[in-house]
């Protein structure tokens, strides 16, 4: 049988996959002709022929009855082994890859039968060849075996024949991995030569032989990268599976849509601009298409068909029990023949490799389903997000949205594996009853009435659960939200050491999340102690019923029903979980329902289709209103619109061709008629009309949206590159200076968000990528903003009159002065056009900016380009960008360290720790009592019939009680001998006194381990959290939002979770192991002779196959950043992506990212098939091995006949149990430790991301810096050691009350001085002195809570007016209103609400403008000597911005300002004027001394501003 085994792993562990397809089979085949091979597999089936020839003479000519079975059994198991054999020969001689001899192991395995035919010739030549006349039977088993030894030469003979050259051959997949790929994806094609599964055979599919490859990889630690892995089956990619779907949802559709002809409007506009090859959900049917229905028609055949797998492997689980049975009865016996035993040893063998087989396949068929579920889900989800209306979404916050894809969508996966235990439990425990029926009659009733209170027991338990759960998901939504906040904001949080009191405001979300947390996992130790001590329970009920019933109890009955009650106890105890995990899943579903039933963008009902009323018109609109607001208030309790402001427009005509000014002060609704004209508001009036709508439009947010991919990829957007064209746009928009300043040109990549690249570069790049998509309307949302004057004057004359003068262009602005050319001009006022006329009628109301042009415009020498000006958020030199271009993600390798086991450890508290592991010990300790107390009882009874059923009927685990076949045995093979009443009480109480000893320890050790698993979950999180607020600016700007989220989200579910779920069953099958071998060595010494051999080969396999396994759940965690990471960044450029009909260019992608994550996540999941089904067959090869040893122990009476059959029956059950077991155990420990992986993430970040100093050397005074004096000497700063200087020996001084204007080039070092003196970045040499203290001296609390600024970004935070100026509460309302009235902000806050009033996220209720107005409130609040203005007033109007001026003059008249300006009008007054070049100081003086000095630098500044 081992032979037949050995036989059967050689013929399918091949060193390559068996990938063919009927293509490549038939090239192979055609190729070349292949003798060796036919010698080969002609030999292999003559020698499995002869096998079955040499049965023959044995049955005719038998001699002796007894050795006719062992002869039939061996030679029927040579014939099997040589048959596999031939087959696997054939398999490979019909692949690709038969142009090799195949793997030597094979030639090996052929030769190893030699030896023992050579003894059996000679055996017979000495013995039976002694000159008498030869009988017939010798002679035809002498011509039988030379045959043999014909056949092995000539399978030698077939090996050494060379075999031809191989062709050159094609993957599958060739013609996908030699297609460009998209553009921008930035994913590059895959590696893997062939798809994983398809075309293989059916021996490899059942063996997994087509994973050897992977598995060979990971061993040796070539995994690295996620394209090394197989590619998916083509019924699991993800465009196959999205296609099925989507034309399955628009069936559902049409059906509800029945006898109302409405067509789908969005469909058909989306499908011909977009040319979708399929089409979406539309507006008009959305609401009555149930994501589930869809889901069942889609995938419900195949997944209820796996229905049978799983019915078939429930009852095989049964056979095992029964023929266990009847093999112990039949060594019972000593009439019975041997062929009976005979065909229960091979029966046996037959249901327990099918049942592994079947139970396996189930599990593998159960994950694809699962997968291609996933891939559906996800993609609706990123289709639904691309469609939805602006409106609509205003209510979703990007967090929970994300979650929609993450959590939500794994729940509603794993009710795939719920729904087929839904079913089958029932079907387990109803036979089972009948089965205790038979044993112990009536009495049943009274324990199963008892097991019956533990279902509504449960379904509270199961009810309180979900309650839980929900209030859970709903605090780690807020969390989340809260997180994607605090890192998008985290400049501003430092500058403004609000540290502390954002991580107080996450620590109490976390706590709420906590305490949904530890009211679960104590739900979950009700559970757990229920199900180890209700056996028992039910057991005593039992007895104590049937002896009232005036029965005699025999230690048979106890045994058996103890069996019993513990297969009907599991049952029982999962069913709550089942249901559990079903209405997780229903909860998540309606969750992601709602989502999907929002309102669509329709733009067939938004626009017009009738013609235009001048048919020289581009656009128009009349008499139409506009809002954020949705249709209905259903959403309105959770919908934060963006702004109140409704739009309405009389009349607007805009000719083609023409440019188009839209001037108004701040909030007055310049962006808002933008978002009117993409379609992103709510239409209400009459028409809406534009020409050429299916192109789209080139649109310019006020917030420049940049891709996380490189510079030429963010212009290109997905258009084909032209190298002229795109040359053309690079100068029309000012970036060929910025392109040759960085290290890697336009290749160079941007980080997140763009944060690489300085405010007026993003505005730039985002330009240039509008021009380059070459529309015929253009919306240019203030692109001025972020540049200086000379840029702007570039770009105004080169790019919005240059490259786009051809073109209709509506440009908002503040800046006035670019406007004088402008066909029309627009005046806002309170989100209505008050006044429409000519730059001459319009200018003059607007109150516009000192005009320094000169009257005699002399020709000068103008600076070139890269000499202007500009503000740079980052202010890195752009020589060092380098150093914050996307990093990718590190993916540690090899296994999890022992530092990562050993901060959980401490996580969960040493003493608390080691509690738990005595609990454990105890609970295990006393079950293994419970067990030698039964066997002690069993032992003292008169009969030894019955020690074959008793001794199989212990088994320390309920769960491993299936395969007993103790459990099952008829009470008619059983004699009922019984005790006398008294001994049965003295047994059974003692029983129960250790019984009541185990529900104690049990107890514990559920609620010790729930306890010790949350205070791990808090000591993890609050120390990452610590960390990561420490941390310095430079690793948020080189790190993806995305990939510091997925530590707080996914990671930590994981170790809330699914850690310590895994943990605890680890743990339970460890120390159930230990107590199995401490029982089975103690009744049975010599077992261990197979327990050794099978503990190495064991522990070879998992080895083995951890190393891929870690592996590909690392790859599978880096794959999945990605996808969030996309798909947030889908959502914040959602109205660019819509506007350039990119959609479905980002839906491809989306769908790259998730197949290279479920590619991972496939190899993943059948990876731990691979070794199951390993794992199984060695039980297998043990079972049938043991049972073939007793069959001939009993035929040659060896060993003692009385203890024999226990024996026997005992090393059979535990067989069964402890490859179980053992299994059990590799794959908890497997899983465990890949989730360990999620802790060892954690702990990278908690304790390897470099922080910022925290040491305080000196203690200062409380009103330090009372005079604000600052001095920089020969200050020397770069942003990495091996980067050049940003800041290269800058020495200067500024006196108490001294304003000084910052002016200087791109990556001259201006936002660096600020950066250097708020310590965001440490200094390399110098030092800063303020009011002669050295500010390294000072603690950086104290420091920057002493110095006050307002930067570029108008970074506001969710929550109310009153959080955002104050959130540390230390004003009173009176000074809030007073700062507001200062920043001309009060009466529109006031009819927003107050103080108290909501802003959305990032303060999306209030304008760009607005926002910049309340950082200056914030910054007026502060009572700092110190003040840092980094260009605030950029999106403000230019009256506003003039009244801004004075109101800072006022409030800041003693105070030192340092002021970073574009508007050189800003700091014409100052003091003096710094002007920074190259990181160095190359000039500092008064603005009047400057701008008369020949040649100074800011004299060509104050020039070129007046162009």
């Amino acid at each position: 049988m081992v032979n037949f085994l050995v036989c059967l792993a050689s013929a399918v562990e091949l060193n390559v996959p068996l990938k063919y397809s009927e293509d490549l089979g038939s090239l192979a085949s055609r190729a070349v002709y292949k003798p060796g091979w036919k010698c080969r597999i002609a030999a292999s089936f003559l020698l499995a022929g002869l096998s079955i020839l040499d049965i023959i003479p044995a049955s005719i000519w038998q001699q002796k009855l007894d050795s006719l079975y062992l002869e039939v059994l061996s030679d029927g198991i040579i014939a099997l082994a040589w048959l596999t054999h031939s087959l696997a020969l054939l398999a490979i001689y019909k692949s690709p890859y038969s142009f090799h001899r195949g793997p030597a192991i094979l030639l090996i395995l052929a030769f190893l039968p030699i030896p023992s035919f050579i003894i059996t010739l000679v055996w017979h030549c000495q013995t039976e060849i002694d000159g008498h006349d030869l009988q017939p039977i010798t002679i035809f088993r002498l011509i039988i075996l030379c045959l043999q030894l014909v056949s092995l030469l000539l399978y030698f003979v077939g090996y050494i024949i060379p075999v031809a050259d191989r062709p050159e051959f094609y993957s599958i997949n060739d013609s996908y991995q030699h297609e460009p790929l998209i553009t921008d994806s930035g994913i590059s094609g895959p590696t893997w030569p062939g798809v994983a599964e398809d075309g293989e055979s059916w021996i490899s599919r059942f063996s997994y032989a087509w994973m050897n490859p992977l598995m060979k990889y990971g061993y040796q630690r070539m995994l690295n990268r996620p394209q090394d892995i197989f590619q998916l089956p083509q019924q699991l990619q993800a465009n196959r599976v999205r296609e099925h779907f989507c034309s399955c949802w628009q069936e559902k559709a049409a059906l509800s849509q029945e006898g109302e002809n409405i067509a789908s409007s969005t469909d058909g506009l989306f499908a011909q601009s977009e040319g979708f090859s399929v089409s979406t959900f539309s507006h008009n049917t959305q609401k009555s298409v149930h994501l589930l229905s869809v889901l069942h028609t889609a995938f419900g055949l195949r997944f209820y068909s796996l229905g049978l797998l799983k019915l078939a492997g429930s009852l095989l689980a049964f056979s095992g029990p029964l023929l266990l049975n009847l093999l112990v009865s039949f060594m019972e016996s000593c009439n019975e023949p041997l062929s009976h035993g005979v065909m229960y040893a091979l029966g046996l063998f037959a249901g327990t490799f099918l049942g592994a087989i079947l139970r396996n396949q189930f599990s593998y068929e159960i994950n694809k389903t699962m997968l291609v579920v996933r891939t559906a889900v996800i993609s609706a989800i990123y289709q639904k997000a691309l469609r939805v209306s602006g409106s609509s979404l205003a209510g979703f916050t990007t967090g929970e949205i994300v979650n929609f894809m993450s959590t939500d969508t794994d729940r509603l996966v794993n009710f795939c594996l719920s729904f087929h235990e839904l079913w089958s439990l029932p079907f387990q425990f109803a036979i089972t009853l009948y089965l205790l029926y038979q044993q112990v009659g009536v009495a049943f009733l009274g324990g199963l009435a008892l097991a019956l209170l533990l279902v509504p027991i449960n379904k509270v338990i199961a009810n309180r659960i979900m309650e839980n759960n929900k209030e859970m998901l709903k605090h780690k939504d807020i969390r989340v939200k809260l997180m994607t906040e605090l890192l998008c904001g985290m400049r501003v949080i430092k500058f403004y050491t609000w540290e502390k009191h954002f991580g107080t405001r996450v620590y109490a979300s976390r706590a709420r999340e906590l305490k949904s947390l530890q009211a679960l996992k104590y739900l979950d130790a009700v559970c757990v102690y229920l199900w180890a001590a209700l056996p028992v329970v039910v057991s005593i009920v039992i007895f104590i019923t049937y002896v009232l019933l005036g029965h005699q109890l025999s230690a048979t009955k106890v045994f058996t029903a103890l069996a019993l009650v513990g297969m009907l106890i599991l049952p029982l105890n999962n069913f709550p979980w089942v249901l559990n995990g079903i209405l997780e899943a229903k909860v998540s579903l309606d969750r992601i329902q709602h989502f999907l039933d929002l309102a669509d963008q329709d733009l067939d009902a938004y626009y017009s289709r009738a013609g235009p009323s001048d048919p020289r018109s581009l656009l128009e609109m009349h008499n139409a209103t506009f809002s954020w607001s949705t249709a209905s208030n259903v959403n309105s309790e959770r919908q934060t619109p963006r702004t109140s402001l409704q739009l309405y427009i009389q009349d607007l005509m805009v000719a083609k061709g023409a440019l188009v000014g839209v001037v108004g002060k701040v909030g007055c609704g310049k962006s808002t008629l933008l978002a009117a004209i993409t379609g992103e508001l709510r239409r209400q009036g009459e028409q809406v009309y534009i020409w050429d709508l299916e192109k789209g439009f080139g649109l310019v947010t006020q917030e420049p949206w940049i891709q996380f991919t490189s510079v030429r990829e963010n212009i290109l957007f997905g258009k084909e590159y032209n190298a002229r064209f795109y040359q053309e746009v690079i100068e029309a928009c000012a970036l060929s200076e910025d392109l040759n300043i960085l290290p890697a040109g336009d290749q160079t990549e941007v980080g997140e968000n763009g944060v690489t690249l300085s405010g007026g570069q993003k505005a730039r790049v985002a330009l240039a990528r509008a021009v380059y998509q070459e529309k015929e309307l253009y919306l240019l949302d203030d692109p001025l903003a972020a540049v200086d004057a000379d840029v702007a004057n570039h770009l105004m004359q080169k790019c919005i009159l240059g490259i786009l003068r051809h073109k209709t262009r509506i440009l908002c602005t503040h800046r006035t002065e670019f406007l004088e050319k402008a066909d029309i001009l627009l005046l806002m006022d309170n989100g209505k056009i008050i006044k429409t006329g000519t730059p001459g009628e319009i200018l003059p109301l607007v109150e516009s900016a000192p005009n320094f042009r000169r009257k005699d415009k002399r020709t000068k020498d103008k600076i070139p380009t890269e000499d202007s000006q500009e503000e740079d958020i980052d202010e890195e030199d752009l020589s060092q960008v380098s150093c914050l271009l996307k990093q990718e993600e590190e993916k540690k390798e090899g296994a999890v360290a022992f530092q990562v086991y050993r901060a959980y450890w401490l996580a969960v508290g040493s003493c608390l720790a080691l509690s738990i592991l005595l609990s454990l010990l105890l609970m295990q300790g006393s079950r293994n009592v419970s067990d030698w107390w039964l066997s002690h009882w069993i032992s003292s009874l008169p009969h030894a019939g019955n020690t074959s059923v008793s001794s199989t009927s212990i088994l320390p685990n309920s769960q491993l009680l299936l395969f007993s076949h103790g459990g099952l045995i008829s009470p008619v093979l059983v004699s009922s001998t019984s005790n006398g009443t008294s001994d049965v009480n003295f047994y059974l109480t003692v029983y129960g006194c250790i019984a009541g000893a185990n529900s104690v320890f049990t107890f514990l050790r559920a609620f010790l381990f729930a306890y010790g698993t949350i205070h791990a979950a808090t000591v993890i999180h609050n120390r990452l959290l610590r960390r990561v607020m420490k941390a310095t600016m430079t690793f948020f700007d080189t790190t993806p939002t995305g990939r510091i989220l997925n530590r707080f989200s996914s990671d930590l579910y994981c170790v809330d979770d699914s850690l310590p779920f895994l943990l605890n069953i680890f743990l339970a099958n460890i120390f159930g192991l230990l107590g199995m071998l401490v029982m089975i060595t103690y009744g049975l010494p010599w077992i261990g002779l197979v327990l050794l051999p099978l503990a190495i080969i064991y522990y070879s396999i998992q080895r083995y196959y951890r190393f891929t396994s870690r592996e590909l759940k690392r790859l599978y965690s880096l794959t999945l950043s990605p996808i969030y990471t996309h798909f947030s960044e889908t959502l914040t450029g959602l109205s660019i992506i819509r506007a350039t009909r990119a959609t479905d260019r980002f839906e491809t992608e989306n769908q790259m990212r998730l197949e290279l994550n479920q590619r991972c996540r496939f190899a993943s999941d059948t990876a731990m098939q691979w070794l199951d089904i390993r794992l199984q067959m060695i039980g297998v090869a043990v079972v049938t091995a043991i049972a073939g040893i007793a069959i001939i122990q009993h035929q040659k009476k060896l060993g003692n006949p009385v203890l024999e059959v226990g024996l026997v029956g005992l090393a059979l059950s535990y067989a069964l149990s402890v490859t179980n077991l053992l299994s059990g155990l590799i794959t908890s420990f497997t899983q465990t430790e890949t989730m360990m992986v999620s802790v060892e993430r954690t702990e990278e970040y908690a304790t390897e991301i470099p922080i910022e100093p925290q040491e305080k050397v000196l203690q200062i005074a409380p009103d330090w810096p009372s005079q604000g004096h600052i001095e920089f000497q020969q200050v020397v700063l770069s942003y990495r050691p091996d980067l050049p200087n940003a800041l290269d020996g800058v020495t200067f001084t500024v006196y108490p009350g001294e304003k000084v204007g910052i002016v200087g080039r791109t990556g001259s070092g201006k936002s660096t001085l600020f950066l250097a003196l708020f310590r965001m970045v440490e200094l390399k040499a110098g030092r800063i002195l303020l009011d002669n203290i050295d500010s390294r001296s000072i603690g950086l609390k104290d420091l920057r809570c002493r110095l006050a600024i307002i930067p570029q970004d108008p970074f506001l935070f969710s929550g109310t007016v009153r959080e955002n100026l104050d959130p540390q509460g230390q004003h009173t309302d009176t000074e809030l209103y007073q700062v507001l009235e200062q920043c001309h902000l009060q009466a529109e806050i006031k009819q927003m609400g107050g103080l108290d009033c909501e802003l959305g996220e990032r303060g999306k209720s209030l304008s760009v403008g607005q926002r910049q107005l309340v950082c200056l409130a914030r910054a007026l609040l502060t009572q700092a000597k110190i003040l840092c203005i980094d260009e605030a007033t950029a999106s403000v109007d230019q009256k506003t911005d003039k009244l801004l001026q004075v109101t800072i003059r006022q409030r800041f008249a003693d105070k030192t300002v340092l002021t970073i300006a574009h508007r050189l009008n800003t700091i014409l007054d100052s003091d003096r004027v710094l002007v920074m070049h190259a990181g160095k100081v190359a000039e500092l003086d008064s603005p009047a001394i400057l701008s008369q000095k020949q040649d100074s630098l800011f004299q060509h500044l104050l020039h070129s501003g007046q162009q």
